[in-house]
Order: structure tokens, then sequence, then C-alpha cells
């Protein structure tokens, strides 16, 4: 292995042996085959949004990229790049001291035909709850094919929106302040269907059609 990946195996194993309280830790871990993955896992302007942006602008977490620093928001989120065939021994460190650092959740995401680093992130971090995100719609075999007694809950191809959502909701099981908010996103929803619906009613096809120009 380079210097640099044991570099950052042994610093995810000396933070796995620390004792850090719960709220300077992340809750969620967002893990990535290769930084070309990241507009599907964060999100972009020119694409749909992502799990960066709902956690940042819908639900109110924020990035943590230092232990020693952590943000003043109280729920926060990491993220990688991990390697599942370039990299595999940080991808088993980072997944084997996943809960020893503080994470209660992991979304992992993985493009091309053998998207491997989703299943096996899952196989090492076991029992940590892991969801899946295939990059691409060639990928969704390989992130589902999960053996039975080896748990992985998986989305659909490229929706990395939806697994942050799915995360919040396991972390809203023991923080009412996360229910609150996922339960006002959802309302907010509910209110944009129905302007949507009374604008299409009250002002007909052709006009509703034409509202915006």
């Amino acid at each position: 292995m380079s210097d640099n990946v044991d570099t950052l195996i042994e610093e995810l194993r000396e933070e796995a042996r620390r004792d850090r309280p719960t709220e300077d830790t992340p809750e969620i871990g967002i893990v990535m085959g290769s930084d070309s993955d990241l507009d599907v896992m964060a999100g972009s302007e020119s694409g749909r949004p992502g799990a960066y942006d709902v956690l940042t602008e819908e639900l109110g977490f924020a990035e943590q990229t230092s232990y020693e620093d952590p943000p003043e928001a109280r729920f926060t989120f990491e993220t990688f790049v991990v390697s599942a065939h370039r990299t595999p021994g940080l991808m088993y460190a980072y997944a084997e001291t996943a809960e020893d650092r503080g994470l209660d959740v992991v979304i992992a995401g993985a493009g091309g035909k053998s998207a491997d680093l989703p299943n096996m992130t899952a196989s090492i971090a076991y029992p940590l709850p892991v969801i899946g995100v295939p990059v691409q719609e060639k990928s969704v075999d390989s992130v589902i094919g999960m053996p039975q007694g080896a748990p992985l809950t998986a989305v659909d191809a490229g929706k990395s929106f939806n697994a942050a959502l799915s995360a919040v909701q396991y972390l809203a099981r023991q923080h009412g302040a996360l229910r609150d908010r996922l339960v006002e996103y959802h309302e907010g929803l509910q209110d944009g269907v129905a302007e949507v619906s009374r604008d299409l009613h009250e002002l007909g096809t052709p006009a509703f059609e034409t509202r915006d120009e």
C-alpha cells in the first residue's frame, strides 16, 4: 500500500481508539468508490440533488471535516473516497472502525458493473446499518445482490438523496429533533403538491402550462 493510504488507515484506527463524546462525532458516513461519483452522491447543479443537498439544506446537518474541530451543528456527517478494488485495505479499515468512531449509519455508493463497495462495507461494518447507492443503472444488480443473512438496504440508481433521508429516519428513532425536521420536510412536499394542484385547477391547463413564461 502507498504511504498516503497507510496514513489514512492509521488515522481511522487511531480515531476508533479514542472515546469522544457522541455530539463530537458524525452520525452519518458517506463513502464512494471514486470522486467521479460525487455528482451523484452529493448532488450537482446540472443533475438531481443528492445526499449532501438534503442533509445540509433540508435537515440541518453539517459536514464534519475534523474531529479536533467539529462543527457547531449537533448532527453531522463525514465524506470519504474508499475504493473496494483499488484500496481494499482502506475500505476494510473504514468499515471496521465505523462504529467505534461514532457513526450510526453509512451511505455507500459505487458505480460500474462491479459496484462492490456498498456490499463489502455492509459485511465488514455489520451490525451497523449500511444504505447502498448504485451510482449507475448498471450498478443496481451488483449493489442489491447480497446473500441471505448479509443485509444491505439499497435505493434506486443515483438516488443518494433518498439514501440520506433513510439514514436520518434511522436516527430519528433516537433523536426527536430529527423526527421533527423530517416531518417538516415531508409537510413541505405536501404543501407543494397542494399549491400546484390548486393552480392547475384554477388557471386551467393552457394558462398553467405557460404561467412561468
